[in-house]
């Protein structure tokens, strides 16, 4: 059985009747005359195979399914004049979805303050965040899983079809374990760390800080002793603490307080610079939902 499509007008013209229980007033209210409103309210009682009205010449009663119905045809009444507004929110950003994908590091420092703020202005729009490495965020974008990312990497990265802002700049850091010769000095010269067994990340997920991480161990004539690999900063830090070498981390990851590990910074020598890193807002060339639009202008606002 084939459910009919009911007008909107014949559900104002109910309500109408309901309301009034007089076809002339609910005509009149209606600003129309009273035979073509009769005729109305009865293609919907056949629409429906309900009677919604018993009709004497001297009165008019909502019968007990009419009843039951009103209530349901109000909220549909109130949804519907709604829509128009929530069109024009949705085109400019004020409702919708931001599917957004970030590293680990992110969520020590920026992501959280943003998130908050993000929401508190912008609280119809439902912002779902993924931690992802920057080779499962590329793979997303090909998905079309997401709308965003933050990501990690050496200075003047862009990820091939992808636009980004940078948003933070910072050193790298050297983390070790507290109980390490190196870590009773406030600071390092680059000679006394390049010897060291080094905890660091794949290179497929992060490949252009990688490279120059190793760069600068080959720029001093040395090759990087590899003890132990992991994806995540904080699973680094916490190999770290364990005693399985150093690692070069973002300056952020400072926040994360591992009992047991000390962070140091590292001067360079002439020539050899410690890299920095770099973190940046990416989204695909010519892609921008009116949601990803509020907040790439979020983003760009300065913050203390």
């Amino acid at each position: 059985m084939s459910i009919p499509t009911i007008e909107l007008r014949l559900w104002r013209q109910f309500v109408a009747v309901a309301e009034e229980l007089h076809f002339g007033r609910a005509a009149t209210r209606l600003h129309m005359t009273q035979p073509p409103l009769t005729q109305a309210i009865a293609q919907l009682e056949k629409l429906l195979v309900v009677r919604l009205f018993d009709r004497t010449k001297r009165s008019v009663h909502m019968t007990a399914a009419a009843a039951a119905l009103l209530p349901a045809v109000y909220d549909l009444l109130a949804r519907a004049q709604a829509l128009p507004g929530q069109a024009r929110a949705a085109a400019a950003g004020e409702i919708g979805r931001l599917r957004l994908a970030f590293v680990s590091t992110a969520g020590f420092s920026l992501l959280p303050e943003w998130v908050r703020a993000f929401r508190e202005q912008h609280p119809q729009v439902q912002l779902e965040l993924l931690e992802a490495t920057g080779d499962m965020q590329l793979q997303a974008f090909e998905r079309h899983d997401i709308d965003a990312g933050i990501m990690l990497h050496s200075p003047g990265f862009a990820p091939l079809g992808l636009e980004r802002r940078l948003i933070a700049e910072e050193p790298l850091l050297l983390a070790l374990a507290d109980h390490h010769a190196l870590a009773a000095k406030s600071s390092l010269a680059l000679d006394d760390v390049l010897a060291q067994p080094l905890v660091i990340f794949p290179r497929r997920i992060l490949p252009s800080l990688y490279d120059a991480i190793f760069a600068m161990y080959h720029a001093a004539a040395r090759s990087p002793q590899v003890a132990q690999e992991a994806i995540q900063m904080q699973t680094i830090v916490n190999l770290v603490s364990a005693g399985l070498g150093v690692a070069w981390v973002p300056e952020s990851v400072r926040q994360f307080q591992r009992p047991g590990v000390a962070y140091r910074s590292v001067a360079g020598k002439k020539g050899h610079r410690v890299p920095v890193c770099e973190t940046s807002l990416v989204w695909p060339a010519g892609v921008v939902s009116p949601c990803l639009q509020r907040f790439l202008e979020f983003v760009a606002v300065p913050r203390d």
